[in-house]
C-alpha cells in the first residue's frame, strides 16, 4: 500500500466518527506533518450549522495542538461522485498554517485528484498583508 493510500484510509476512518446528524455529509481528512505524524479530522456539526467545523480544520487543530509546525500534505474523502474540495474558510487555515502542499481529493468509490494549494486558493491573503511596510500611510 502507497503512502497515498495509507492517507486516504486514514480519512476514510477518520470520516467515520463524523458528526453530521442534521446535512448527512460526512468527511474525513488526514494530514502529514514533516515529522512523518498523521492527524486526522472529521467534520463536528452543531443546530445552528454557524458553529460546524470541518475536517480539514480539526485534523490541523489537533496538529497545532500536538506541537506540529511543518506539513507535507493533506487528503480530503467523502462520499459523493464528483470529488469535494475544501471549502473557503478551510482553504485560508490550509494556507495560513500548511502553505502550498499538495490536496489529494478521495471519495470512497476509489476516485482521486491532488491540486497544490495555490491551484485552489490563488490570490491568498494571508501575514504578508498585515506588515507594517506593505501598508500606506
Amino acid at each position: 500500500m502507497t503512502e497515498d493510500d495509507q492517507l486516504i484510509e486514514a480519512a476514510k476512518r477518520a470520516r467515520e466518527f463524523a458528526v453530521a446528524e442534521f446535512s448527512k455529509f460526512r468527511v474525513g481528512a488526514s494530514l502529514v506533518a514533516d515529522d512523518g505524524r498523521v492527524f486526522t479530522g472529521c467534520n463536528v456539526e452543531n443546530a445552528t450549522y454557524g458553529l460546524t467545523v470541518c475536517a480539514e480544520r480539526v485534523a490541523i487543530w489537533k496538529a497545532l495542538s500536538e506541537g506540529a509546525r511543518g506539513f507535507k500534505r493533506i487528503v480530503v474523502v467523502a462520499d459523493t461522485e464528483t470529488l469535494t474540495p475544501p471549502c473557503g474558510a478551510c482553504r485560508q487555515i490550509i494556507w495560513e498554517f500548511c502553505g502550498d502542499l499538495p490536496v489529494t481529493l478521495a471519495n470512497l468509490s476509489g476516485a482521486t485528484e491532488t491540486h497544490q494549494m495555490r491551484e485552489l486558493f490563488p490570490l491568498a491573503f494571508d501575514a504578508r498583508f498585515l506588515d507594517e511596510k506593505n501598508r500606506k500611510p
